[in-house]
């Protein structure tokens, strides 16, 4: 069975750089409060602060839309030769990433390049990236068979290209929180990207900038902002956009290039015009934008049976690939054709959806917290607050 195109690498495309997703990504969760804090606040009377509540609405949202990266990732594989699961692909990819990217700068408003803020970044960021991006390079050369796969902290492998995402926008939250009009700036810096193929494979920064306006759209929203999304009547009128955005992904699927979706190239390279990359900027940002609403107006406000699994999300996110990755270096799918029908589709989905949510859960939460969450004291000085 063929492979699905995959368009997210520059040119020329391999196999090897299907995409994801992406992925930070974050609503990953690289958003915890930084446990110093929690451990230093008090009262004026000394008393220590009371502990802050997780907001069961925000991980109900991290939670699905890590299962969704999960489930398109596992389209991928499957969706050569059916327009339906194609359909389905852009239909999720318009806005999964965004609605992560989102969050994750709405968690970012507090960052300030304290020493709190900057220790919590680096190893809740910087060293999960160093890690796995060294582990899928390695898992690639002899998982994968490639003898000669590099590994390369400048050219992100799969799903890391989040995390080294994250970490430059959250290090320029200060810059756009300082800015008069940072989302316009923001949309400015995503289309002049579109259309600059010399940006390069460094650190993935097509994606970085074409991608910076989600993150600064998060830093803007306010609370009140997601109250409003909320509202019953915002659900009502997202079921029939969510219907027409699906029947259009159903007429599209066989003539749009994906590599609109993934935002990893520039117009150029993928053989338009120079300003369709500009055009095509503002359109799929609109679309993301409101397909990101409507998901986010249907998302549970109470706590649900998944809501504890909101805090894992960054094991589900990082640890998914490697099962991805698997099945595609063992054949699983060459050899199962089969799962290209309606029936694997809905298997596939339900193993994908299964196995992120498995890798959520507390336990491996825990075994992963040398990588996902380490504690890195050693290496930091002590603030005075904690002397």
């Amino acid at each position: 069975m063929s492979k699905a195109p995959s368009e997210i690498q520059r040119a020329p495309i391999t196999p090897e750089s299907r995409e994801s997703e992406p992925r930070r990504e974050q609503v990953l969760t690289v958003e915890r409060a930084p446990a110093a804090a929690s451990r230093t606040a008090q009262d004026r009377t000394g008393a220590p602060a009371p502990a802050k509540h997780r907001d069961a609405y925000f991980d109900n949202v991290k939670y699905l839309a890590i299962v969704l990266v999960a489930v398109a990732h596992a389209w991928e594989p499957v969706m050569d030769g059916s327009r339906v699961t194609r359909a389905l692909y852009m239909f999720v990819y318009t806005f999964h990433m965004p609605a992560f990217i989102l969050v994750s700068g709405y968690f970012s408003r507090s960052f300030d390049m304290s020493s709190a803020k900057v220790k919590r970044l680096v190893t809740g960021v910087v060293v999960p990236y160093v890690l796995f991006e060294t582990a899928y390079s390695l898992f690639k050369r002899y998982a994968g068979g490639v003898d000669d796969a590099p590994v390369s902290l400048l050219d992100p492998l799969f799903l890391t290209w989040f995390l080294i995402a994250l970490f430059i926008w959250r290090v320029t939250t200060p810059i756009w929180q300082s800015l008069r009009h940072p989302l316009p700036v923001a949309l400015v810096i995503a289309m002049l990207a579109s259309v600059s193929p010399e940006i390069g494979d460094d650190l993935d920064l097509q994606r970085v900038c074409q991608l910076l306006p989600f993150f600064v759209l998060g830093l803007l929203m306010k609370p009140e902002h997601f109250q409003l999304i909320r509202r019953r009547e915002v659900r009502l009128l997202s079921v029939p956009l969510a219907a027409g955005a699906l029947a259009f992904a159903y007429w599209a699927a066989p003539h749009m290039r994906l590599g609109w979706f993934y935002r990893s190239n520039s117009a150029q390279e993928m053989d338009f015009q120079w300003w369709t990359g500009p055009v095509m900027t503002l359109a799929m940002f609109g679309c993301a934008l409101l397909l990101t609403v409507a998901f986010l107006a249907w998302v549970p406000r109470r706590h649900m049976w998944f809501t504890a699994l909101g805090a894992g999300t960054i094991c589900g996110y990082l640890l998914h690939g490697f099962l991805i990755r698997a099945a595609d270096y063992y054949g699983l799918f060459e050899q199962n054709e089969w799962l290209s029908g309606p029936v694997g589709l809905v298997l596939v989905s339900l193993v994908a959806a299964v196995a992120v949510t498995l890798l959520c859960t507390p336990p491996v939460r825990r075994v992963m917290r040398f990588a996902t969450e380490p504690d890195m004291k050693w290496a930091f000085r002590r603030s005075p607050a904690e002397r």
